[in-house]
C-alpha cells in the first residue's frame, strides 16, 4: 500500500473542501451571521493545518498507485471529508451534537437527503448554503472535481481511471474521451449548465435566490435537502413541475448528454438503460396518478393535482432525490409499494442518482433470461448483449456480486437499527432510504419527519450505509479488509 501517495492525495481533497467553504463564509459575513462566521472560520483553518501537514509528510511519495490505492483513496477521502464538513455545524451550534452533524453532512455529500433539522429555515444562511452544497459537490463526486482541474504532467498515468472507476456509480465505467482528464472535466461542465439552466428556470418563477440556488444544488445532486420545513409542498405548482423535470433530467446518465453534444441522437434512443428507466417512470406514474385519483378530492382537490404529485413523487424517489410535495404516507398501498420499489431500482448508472441502478437491474433480468435459456440448451453459447454489444463476463459477475452484497449490508443494517425499537416500516425503509441515497423514508421517518430521533448507534449505521451506497459498496467494504493495508 502506497500510504505517502494516499497522504498526498487526501491533502489535496482536504484543500479543496476548504477552498469551497469560503463561499458559505461570505454569505454568512453578508447576512451577518457572527456564530457561523466563526465556525467556518475554526473549520477552514483546522482544514488548512491538515492539509498542509499532510503534504508536507507525503510530498516525496512514489508514484505507484493501483485500483487497490484507488479505492482506498475514495473510501478514506469521502470519510474524512464528511468528518471535517460537519464542523462548521457545530461550531456554530446549528446541530451542536457532533453525531447529527456528521449524519447530517454524510447525508449531504453522499446526496440522501435524510436530515435531522426540523426546521431548515431557522439555519444561518450560511450553513443552509453549505449543506445544500455538499449535494451538489457529492453528486458527481469531488474525487471527478480534482481529476477535472488537476495537473497530469500532460499524460494520464493510469491512477486517474482507477479513482472515476471507484467514485462513479453503475455496473461498468468507461472514457468519453481518450484521456480521463477530459473526461471529468466534460461531465463537470455539463453538470454545471445543467445546474444553471435549472437556477435560471427557478428564478422564472420568483423563488429568492439563495432558496432558488440551494433547491437547484439539491435537485442536480439528486440530494433533497430543502430550504423550507415542508420541502416543496408550499411552492407554487411552476416550481414543483420544474423540479420534477430537472430530476428526472438529472436521473438520466451523462453519456446521453455527451451524445447529444455530438448530435448522435440515434445513439441516445437506442440506449436500453434510457428506454428502460423511461418506461418504469412513465407506468409508475400513471399507476400512481390512477391510484390516488379516487382520494383527489379529499387530499388534493383535483385530479390534475393528483397527476403533478404523482409525477414529482415517481421523479424525486427514483432519482434518489427525495424532495416531496406530499406525504406519501397518506397513500393507497399499491402507490407506497410502487415508491418502495422505486426505492431499489434508483437512476441511470453515470446519473447523479443513487439505488441499485437500472443498468444493474437490466443485467440481471438478462443474465437470469441467459441462464433460463442455458437449461433448456446446456451446449449452446448463450451471450448477454446490451445496446448491441457483448457484456464482459466480468461485468456480470461483479453486478451478483453487488446484488449478493447489497442483501446482505441492508438485513445486517436492519438488525442493528431494529434495536431501536421502531416499526419494521419504520426501520426498513429507513435503511433502504439511507443505502440508496433517498431521504425521506415512510411513518417515523416518512415525509413529514426526520432521523432526529434515532439513537446515535443507528445514525452511525445509516451514515455508513449512505456512504456504502453513494461509493457502490466495494470501497467500503475494502477498507475493512486487512488485506487491503498490507505493504506489497
Amino acid at each position: 500500500m502506497n500510504y505517502k501517495m494516499i497522504g498526498r492525495f487526501l491533502s489535496q481533497i482536504i484543500a479543496i473542501e476548504a477552498v469551497f467553504l469560503l463561499p458559505a463564509l461570505g454569505i454568512s459575513l453578508g447576512y451577518g451571521e457572527d456564530r457561523a462566521v466563526t465556525g467556518f472560520l475554526y473549520t477552514f483553518a483546522i482544514m488548512a493545518a491538515l492539509a498542509g501537514i499532510l503534504y508536507l509528510l507525503c510530498r516525496r511519495a512514489g508514484k505507484l498507485f493501483s485500483a487497490r490505492e484507488g479505492m482506498v483513496c475514495t473510501g478514506v477521502s469521502w470519510i474524512v471529508l464528511s468528518l471535517l464538513g460537519a464542523l462548521p455545524f457545530v461550531f456554530c451550534g446549528a446541530i451542536p451534537h457532533y453525531v447529527d452533524a456528521f449524519f447530517e453532512i454524510v447525508s449531504g455529500f453522499t446526496t440522501t437527503g435524510a436530515s435531522v433539522v426540523a426546521v431548515p429555515e431557522e439555519l444561518p444562511r450560511g450553513i443552509l448554503y453549505w449543506r445544500s452544497f455538499s449535494h451538489w459537490l457529492g453528486g458527481m463526486g469531488v474525487l471527478v472535481f480534482l481529476l477535472a482541474i488537476a495537473p497530469t504532467g500532460g499524460k494520464d498515468t493510469g491512477f486517474t481511471m482507477h479513482l472515476l472507476r471507484a467514485e462513479s456509480p453503475g455496473p461498468d465505467v468507461g472514457k468519453l474521451v481518450p484521456k480521463m482528464k477530459n473526461t471529468a472535466m466534460i461531465l463537470y461542465v455539463i453538470y454545471v449548465v445543467m445546474t444553471v439552466i435549472n437556477l435560471v428556470f427557478l428564478l422564472f418563477g420568483d423563488m429568492p435566490f439563495l432558496e432558488a440556488l440551494c433547491t437547484a444544488f439539491g435537485t442536480a445532486g439528486t440530494g433533497g435537502f430543502g430550504v423550507y420545513g415542508d420541502s416543496l409542498t408550499s411552492c407554487s405548482p411552476y416550481i414543483q413541475w420544474v423540479t420534477t423535470v430537472f430530476m428526472f433530467l438529472f436521473g438520466v446518465n451523462f453519456s446521453c448528454y455527451y451524445l447529444l453534444l455530438l448530435r448522435q441522437i440515434k445513439a441516445v434512443f437506442r440506449d436500453e438503460e434510457l428506454r428502460v428507466y423511461l418506461a418504469i417512470a412513465i407506468v409508475s406514474m400513471v399507476l400512481i396518478a390512477l391510484n390516488i385519483y379516487d382520494k383527489a378530492s379529499a387530499l388534493y382537490g383535483t385530479g390534475s393535482d393528483a397527476v403533478r404529485h404523482a409525477a414529482f413523487q415517481v421523479s424525486s424517489i427514483m432519482t434518489t432525490t427525495g424532495y416531496t410535495t406530499a406525504d406519501y404516507d397518506l397513500w393507497p398501498a399499491l402507490s407506497k409499494g410502487l415508491i418502495l420499489m422505486l426505492m431499489v431500482i434508483g437512476a441511470c448508472a453515470g446519473s447523479t442518482g443513487g439505488g441499485f441502478k437500472v443498468a444493474r437491474v437490466l443485467l440481471i433480468f438478462k443474465s437470469l433470461r441467459r441462464n433460463t435459456r442455458q437449461i433448456l440448451n446446456p451446449n449452446k453459447v448463450q451471450l448477454v448483449r446490451n445496446n448491441g454489444r457483448t457484456v464482459d463476463e466480468k461485468v456480470l459477475s461483479n453486478t451478483n456480486a453487488y446484488l449478493a452484497a447489497y442483501v446482505i449490508i441492508i438485513v445486517l443494517s436492519y438488525l442493528l437499527v431494529s434495536l431501536d425499537g421502531h416499526s419494521v416500516e419504520t426501520t426498513f425503509s429507513a435503511v433502504l432510504c439511507c443505502f440508496n441515497n433517498i431521504g425521506p423514508g415512510m411513518d417515523a421517518v416518512g415525509p413529514t419527519c426526520n432521523f432526529a430521533h434515532m439513537s446515535d448507534l443507528s445514525k452511525l449505521v445509516l451514515s455508513a450505509d449512505m456512504l456504502a451506497g453513494r461509493l457502490e459498496i466495494f470501497p467500503v467494504l475494502l477498507l475493512l479488509s486487512r488485506t487491503t493495508w498490507k505493504r506489497r
